[in-house]
């Protein structure tokens, strides 16, 4: 299926590695022209030389932290009338609620919420204007079926949610979007620093990790990147258009609730 997107423009945080990259990829092999983003310029620019090449389209790098004002500035900068924006950033380490302070919960917020709502009040007018826009935020499983471990998440996640619901009945009219991917399970770095974690404290290998991991899922695997990121590219395509305000998850059949 040609999604209709080729030529268009997106902004992609966190993209380097993990579940940022594989929307990266997704829309490049679309024709859509990017602008990444990580902290580590080393794998940023790794990323971007390695898109460009395999896709031929335009790739353009920003390194720096997204909860940074500076680094959101920069990115608008590289690419100032986006067609598609996909908010993404590494989520909070589990916790106990006990032992979390006000530092912690604003430096939650800060990241998984407010940074990402900076960057839609930047784009959303000029996609508004032009007449079409699709924003894609990459949450967490965590948002439907929340765990007190992953408090600091769930909570600023569920913020960013609350507040994209209600905008985007304000922006449909315009062929704008707002939607979430919910990802459980997807076998990337940061599953590994989970498996890793529980293998610690459980006091088993990392293979048994995994396979307690694999047993949580419904589909009896891990989902792999790509999967999210086609996801995320359809949802970005012009054929997309009637679904917005939606929250998406990639779970392998496991969230037992109907709504």
């Amino acid at each position: 299926m040609d999604l209709g997107i080729r030529g268009r423009r997106a902004i992609v945080c966190a993209s380097s590695r993990g579940l940022g990259r594989a929307c990266a990829e997704a829309l490049a092999r679309e024709g859509v022209h990017l602008t990444l983003n990580a902290r580590e310029s080393g794998a940023l620019d790794e990323a971007v030389e390695a898109i460009a090449k395999a896709h031929g389209v335009e790739v353009a790098g920003v390194a720096g932290d997204i909860a940074a004002e500076e680094t959101r500035h920069a990115l608008l900068e590289a690419c100032p009338a986006p067609d598609i924006l996909v908010n993404n950033y590494g989520g909070p380490a589990p916790g106990r609620f006990d032992d979390w302070d006000r530092d912690a919960w604003i430096d939650a917020l800060d990241a998984n919420m407010l940074a990402p709502l900076a960057m839609i009040r930047a784009v959303l007018a000029g996609m508004r204007e032009r007449g079409f826009g699709r924003i894609v935020n990459i949450t967490s499983a965590m948002v439907k079926t929340p765990v007190s471990p992953m408090g600091l998440s769930t909570g600023a996640r569920t913020g960013l949610t609350s507040v994209c619901k209600a905008l985007s009945r304000d922006v449909a009219h315009a062929n704008v979007t707002l939607n979430n991917l919910l990802p459980e399970r997807i076998d990337t770095a940061r599953q590994r620093g989970m498996a890793e974690l529980h293998a610690k404290l459980a006091g088993i290998s990392i293979d048994q990790a995994y396979d307690a991991m694999k047993a949580s899922i419904a589909a009896g695997r891990l989902g792999r990147p790509e999967e999210l990121g086609d996801a995320c590219a359809f949802l970005c395509s012009a054929q997309a258009g009637f679904i917005s305000g939606q929250n998406l998850q990639l779970d392998g059949g496991s969230y037992s609730g109907l709504i």
